[in-house]
């Protein structure tokens, strides 16, 4: 068996990020009274996503992502509002979605028996631990290892040499990371100097930089690639 160890991320690659965020933001703004969310979900998504890319390049903190974004958000719509109660709302929403990948549940349930699974995760703690209680899949995984918790984030080094002391046995040559973000987990196993597995149901490209050692269209796939 080529590897014994397989790290997977979860956003976007075992639960269904994009649906549980989307549903946590209507819900949100709908209570704060907005009349387009559809619109205003859009220019969320551009905000947020600029600062988790200056966060993983170690430009700022998570928490200042979190407790800026939306004060960002509704001062593009001249409005002045309490970035850190807003954050704690849609919080509170996001936990509520756990909708999984098409497929994961049988896949991880698959793999279990025969690897150490393990989830490798930026985000909060609090809210990865609930969406992976809730959906299920946190009974198959050995140990659930969120930026939040190390102190440093995909794609740093220092998060991957926490989660390595952490594993019993580790052999990196026999590791395999599986993840949907090139930014992140490939170019994170490629700094980590492990092998690494990308999710791309949506036929993206990738560069020089961010080539991954394998790449699947959808988790069934992982199969071939472990047999």
């Amino acid at each position: 068996m080529r590897y014994d160890t397989l790290l997977f991320d979860v956003d976007d690659t075992l639960l269904d990020f994009k649906k549980a965020e989307d549903d946590a933001l209507v819900k949100l703004f709908e209570s704060e009274g907005v009349s387009d969310a559809k619109e205003l979900t859009l220019v969320y998504k551009e905000i947020n996503e600029a600062l988790w890319k200056a966060f993983e390049r170690g430009e700022i903190s998570r928490d200042e992502v979190i407790q800026t974004r939306f004060a960002k958000l509704f001062a593009t719509q001249n409005k002045s509002v309490d970035g850190i109660l807003l954050e704690a709302k849609y919080r509170g929403f996001l936990e509520e979605g756990h909708e999984q990948i098409a497929g994961a549940a049988e896949l991880i349930a698959q793999l279990a028996p025969d690897y150490a699974l393990y989830v490798v995760t930026n985000g909060v703690s609090k809210t990865q631990y609930r969406r992976l209680r809730d959906s299920g899949l946190d009974i198959f995984f050995q140990k659930i290892f969120v930026s939040e918790d190390t102190g440093y984030q995909k794609p740093m080094l220092e998060f991957f040499d926490y989660c390595f002391a952490r594993i019993p046995a580790f052999d990196k040559k026999k590791t395999l990371l599986i993840g949907d973000s090139l930014s992140s987990d490939i170019r994170g196993a490629r700094v980590s100097g492990i092998d690494s597995c990308w999710f791309n149901p949506h036929g993206a490209a990738f560069d020089a930089e961010t080539t991954p050692t394998y790449e699947i269209h959808s988790l069934p796939e992982l199969l071939n690639v472990l047999s």
